[in-house]
Formats: C-alpha cells, structure tokens, sequence
C-alpha cells in the first residue's frame, strides 16, 4: 500500500558504495517527469548528478552537508521560472487545446498568472510545483529499495544567497538567472536499516473537520 511506503520513507544520510541502476534512476525521474502541476506548466527541471567533483559542488552550496558528496546520485531540482513565460506557458495552454483567445484572457488572471503578481510570486509559486515532482521521486526511490534525503538547506532565492558559488554551480550545471536550485535529493543504500520513526504532531492537531478546531471523526 502507498501508505505503508509513506509511513516507511525516512530521511538516510549514510550510503552504501553500491552503485544504483541506470533503468532505477530513470523510474525515479520519470517519477518527476509525471507529478502534475498547475495547467500542466511543468515548471521544472531535473538535474541527474553522479560526477564526483559536482557533488562537492552541491555539497558546498548546501553547507557543506556530507551526505550530499557521498551520495551515489544526485537530483537537482530546479524552479524554472521561464516555464510561466508567455511563450513556454503559452505553448503548453496550446497544448491542452485552449485557443489564443482564451490563453489571452488567461494571461490577464493574476490568480492563474503569477508573473502579474511579481518576482517573488513566480518564484513562490514555481517552488510550490516543484514540491509535487520531489514527492513523487522520493516515493518512486523508496518502493525501488534507494534510500533518499531532501537537501533544502541551499544558497539560493529562497535563503542566504551567495552570489559568487551561486555562479559557479550554474555555470557547471549550464543554468541561467531564471533556474534556481530549490531542492537537491540525495540517493543512495543505506548504511544501516534501522526502521523509520517518524516523529510528527499530534494527528488531531494537524487534521480538522469542516473547520479549525473539530476533530475528525470519521
């Protein structure tokens, strides 16, 4: 059951040397390829990184965390904001049969059309797709047995920027202005297999019924 797989997914920074398969590490990305996102604008990019000098890279952009060098693979994930360009946005509205007309009136809803709102929504909004694809491909590698954990400690946008390693990780990976590295996912087997103890909230403090404040009952 997807469940048992959620319940199961833990965050593993410790990794076997053993290699993951290429056929694994494509089920995991097309995992991404597929997550849904808002009218289909797939604002996003993934990254697949084994080469070990990017990795030290990555490692260095994220505070130097280890577990992201010492991952047998890396996904980067990337907002895309040119994914809400009018011609981007525009040919995948096109795509989904919807007329120039009614991609114009599309175009004019700050509500369906973040880059009417400014920078900071496009990009907020634009992480917020994002999110989908690291879900599915997180889930993807735990029912495939690879163990994962998401590296949202990143210089970039969204945190403390550094300009100058910023450069340098875009300049490796070819990324322009426009692509900001929101998350990384780290792959690997893991060390040990000590079972998942998921420490959350109290259940009815997080989940209500009809409105904050009534329990769930059913």
């Amino acid at each position: 059951m997807l469940l048992d797989l959620i319940e199961n997914r833990k965050s593993v920074r410790e990794y076997l040397e053993d290699d993951i398969s290429n056929d694994d590490l494509k089920k995991i990305l097309k995992a991404g390829y597929l997550a849904p996102s808002w009218m289909n604008s797939q604002p996003w990019k993934f990254i697949l990184v084994k080469n070990q000098d990017t990795k030290e890279l990555l490692s260095q952009l994220s505070g130097n965390q280890p577990h992201v060098k010492n991952a047998n693979a890396l996904i980067v994930c990337i907002a895309d904001k040119n994914g809400w360009s009018k011609e981007e946005f525009g040919k995948v509205l096109a795509a989904r049969g919807i007329g120039e007309s009614g991609r114009e009136k599309i175009f004019n809803i700050p509500m369906f059309y973040p880059p009417l709102l400014g920078e900071d929504k496009v990009l907020l909004r634009t992480v917020e797709q994002v999110t989908y694809a690291v879900s599915y491909m997180m889930l993807e590698a735990k029912d495939l047995g690879i163990d994962s954990c998401i590296i949202g400690a990143i210089s970039n946008e969204a945190t403390v920027k550094n300009d100058d390693l910023i450069e340098k990780v875009n300049k490796v990976l070819n990324l322009n202005n426009n692509e900001v590295i929101i998350t990384i996912i780290t792959l690997g087997y893991a060390k040990e297999n000590t079972p998942s103890n998921k420490i959350r909230k109290d259940f009815d403090e997080i989940v209500h019924f009809e409105k904050k404040g009534n329990k769930l009952t059913i």
